[in-house]
C-alpha cells in the first residue's frame, strides 16, 4: 500500500483549510489551493490561528507550529498544487459538474494511485466519478464543521471504488486522530439524512411557534445530550448549505421528510445565512465563516 506524503486541498473555505490545518498538524506536506486570492489569504490567517489556539490550550507547541507551517504551501497554480499529490482533497461547491471538472483536471496530473476524495456532505460520489477513467480511486470524504474539533469523517465508497481506497483513505483519517466510519453512496448517506432530518423538524417547530429557538436547541441539548442544538449547528453550518442538502434530498428520496419549510427558504433569500453574515437563527458577530 503506497504512502501518502502529500495532500492537495482545492478550496480553501471553511472546510478546505480546516482539512489542510490537520493534514499539516499530522505530519503531511500539504498543498492548498483555491481560485479566490482573498479566500486563500483568509486560510493563512485562519491556519495560523488554529496553530495559535492549539498551543494555548496546550496541545502544541511553537516547535510543532513552525513544523507545521512549514509543511503547508499554496501554490498559484492548480497544476503545481497537484504535482506529486499521492491524495487530492476537493473542498469546492456542492455542484457535480464543479468537481467533475476538478478532478478531471487532477487525473491529468496525479499518479493513477493517487486517491481522489470529495468532501461532499450530500452528492452521488458515483455521479462525481463518472467522468474519470480511473473511477476505482474516487471517494467520499466528508469532514464536519470545525474540522480541527470534530473528530468522525464519513467515508463513502461508491460501487466502483475499490477496497484498496477504502484502506488507505482509513489510514489516512486514523492518522489525523479522527474515527472514519464507511458507508454506501446512497442521498444524503448517514450524517447528512439523520442531521437534516432533525435540523428541518426544528425549523418547522420554530415557524410553527412551538418553542423559541434557544429551547428547541436546549431541549436536545440537556434533553438527549446533544453536544449543540438543531438550530445553533444550522446557522454554524449555514444555512444556504443546510438548504441546499434539504432540496437535493428532497429531489432524490421524495416525500415529505426532506421538503424545505417555507422559513428556511426566506431567511436564505433575505442573506441570513448564520454565522457568516451575523444572523440566521441566533446573531453572530459578523464576518465568521
Amino acid at each position: 500500500m503506497s504512502a501518502i506524503r502529500t495532500v492537495a486541498v482545492i478550496g480553501a473555505g471553511t472546510m478546505g483549510h480546516g482539512i489542510a490545518y490537520v493534514a499539516s498538524a499530522a505530519g503531511y506536506t500539504v498543498r492548498l489551493h483555491d481560485a479566490n486570492d482573498d479566500v486563500l489569504a483568509r486560510a493563512a490567517e485562519r491556519i495560523g490561528a488554529a496553530y495559535e489556539k492549539a498551543i494555548q490550550r496546550g496541545k502544541s507547541s511553537s516547535a510543532e507550529r513552525d513544523a507545521g507551517l512549514a509543511r503547508l504551501s499554496m501554490p498559484r497554480t492548480m497544476r503545481d498544487t497537484l504535482l506529486g499529490a499521492e491524495l487530492v482533497i476537493e473542498a469546492v461547491p456542492e455542484r457535480v459538474d464543479v468537481k467533475q471538472a476538478l478532478f478531471r483536471e487532477a487525473e491529468a496530473v496525479v499518479d493513477p494511485s493517487a486517491i481522489l476524495a470529495t468532501n461532499t456532505s450530500s452528492l452521488s460520489i458515483a455521479s462525481i466519478a463518472d467522468a474519470l477513467a480511473h473511477r476505482e480511486r474516487v471517494i467520499g470524504m466528508h469532514f464536519f464543521n470545525p474540522v480541527p474539533v470534530m473528530k468522525l469523517v464519513e467515508l463513502i465508497r461508491a460501487p466502483a471504488t475499490d477496497e484498496r481506497t477504502v484502506d488507505r483513505a482509513r489510514a489516512f483519517v486514523d492518522s489525523l486522530g479522527k474515527t472514519a466510519i464507511v458507508v454506501g453512496d446512497t442521498p444524503g448517506f448517514a450524517t447528512s439524512r439523520l442531521g437534516v432530518v432533525l435540523g428541518l423538524e426544528a425549523i418547522r417547530m420554530l415557524e410553527q411557534g412551538v418553542a423559541s429557538a434557544e429551547d428547541i436547541d436546549r431541549a436536545m441539548e440537556l434533553g438527549y445530550n446533544h453536544p449543540m442544538g438543531p438550530l445553533r449547528l444550522s446557522d454554524l453550518v449555514g444555512l444556504d448549505v443546510r438548504l441546499a442538502i434539504a432540496e437535493h434530498l428532497y429531489r432524490t428520496m421524495g416525500g415529505d421528510t426532506y421538503a424545505p419549510p417555507a422559513l428556511l427558504r426566506r431567511m436564505v433569500s433575505e442573506g441570513k445565512l448564520g454565522r457568516k453574515t451575523g444572523e440566521g437563527f441566533y446573531r453572530w458577530e459578523k464576518g465568521h465563516e
